[in-house]
């Protein structure tokens, strides 16, 4: 892997707090906290992590989120995340977290104690490193809307504490977009960001759906857009950056490697693509893989400028984004030297 990959300053758009647990940490909470895996249970921590399909990484999902039981346990996951990403190069990252689904496991979770973990956990990693994290909520699909606006009430609640937006992931193919149209449109009301899951499980009407309908800021994965070319002319027009992860994708189903992964041909039409890792310890990656899986697939040149439309479609501040944007040209020069000598 180049060097060049790993000091390339980098900001990651998408990746799930819960799916950046080890399966050593997960196995411990599930120990300390009474928590049954079921099937997973005496597995060693390599095979863990197994599943077959999109539903069933839907329900691994569920089983960490059910491990993560106390406020301390988010702080902790907080912690262990931004000291990889700080080490993997990543200067400002937006983070989702779900509290809708750590409700549905504990009722009686703190919510807003455990996003004080987590921000405490953020703020000292920011004081090490200067990694800088913000968190986006996610209303998940699978709740129904009703759910989703108590979520984004909860989120509103939360903007002291670092959270930015509100995301919509989960099962695309059972609860549509179109079902979140209010949700989405009252937080734009209250000035919160919004992006959305689409395109992962669903064709390409799903990620029309989330930019038309939801009016959201990025799409994540969008693999399926590329199957309509009026959905990529949208992304184009609107500016819709799509936040693509292939090795989820691989692991998910959502492409099959064998095939030019669709964000070639998203930027080859103009579509701001940006990298990311998603689940990066359930799928067996990391941010640097992914970004060496791409520069395989494209270019150096062209991964630098998926690096600069992170900066410029994240919703970090405009000073922020002018210091991250010069890093990065910074870099790039830095490497024609090296290359030349």
């Amino acid at each position: 892997m180049p060097e060049s990959l790993l000091t390339l300053p980098k900001v990651e758009l998408h990746v799930h707090l819960e799916g950046t647990i080890s399966p050593e940490l997960l196995i411990a909470l599930a120990h300390r906290h009474g928590v049954d895996l079921g099937a997973r249970r005496g597995l060693p921590p390599e095979e863990l992590y197994r599943f077959a399909d999109f539903q069933e990484f839907l329900r691994l999902f569920a089983d960490v989120c059910a491990a993560l039981r106390e406020p301390q346990d988010y702080g902790v996951l907080a912690a262990g995340y931004a000291r990889t990403a700080a080490a993997e190069g990543v200067r400002y990252a937006e983070v989702f977290i779900s509290p809708s689904v750590w409700t549905y496991f504990h009722r009686d979770l703190d919510v807003r104690a455990g996003v004080e973990e987590i921000r405490a956990a953020f703020d000292q990693e920011e004081r090490r490193s200067g990694l800088v994290v913000r968190m986006i909520a996610d209303l998940t699909r699978n709740f129904g809307p009703e759910r989703g606006a108590q979520t984004l009430a909860l989120a509103d609640s939360l903007r002291d504490l670092g959270v930015v937006g509100i995301g919509l992931g989960g099962d695309e193919r059972r609860f549509p977009a179109r079902d979140f149209t209010a949700v989405f449109l009252r937080a734009k009301e209250l000035g919160l960001h919004t992006v959305a899951h689409a395109g992962e499980a669903e064709a390409a009407w799903s990620v029309r759906d989330a930019v038309e309908l939801l009016g959201a800021e990025r799409i994540g994965h969008g693999v399926s857009a590329v199957e309509d070319p009026s959905v990529v002319a949208l992304l184009l027009e609107r500016g819709v950056a799509v936040e693509v992860c292939p090795t989820s994708n691989e692991r998910t189903g959502a492409w099959r490697p064998k095939t030019p992964h669709p964000l070639v041909a998203l930027d080859r039409a103009g579509v701001p693509v940006v990298i990311d890792s998603d689940d990066p310890a359930l799928f067996g990656t990391t941010l640097i893989n992914e970004y060496a899986r791409v520069a395989e697939m494209t270019s150096p040149e062209a991964v630098r400028r998926f690096a600069r439309n992170a900066v410029a479609r994240s919703f970090a501040d405009e000073p922020l984004k002018r210091t991250l944007l010069a890093s990065i040209d910074a870099h790039a020069g830095e490497s024609t030297d090296t290359a030349k000598g």
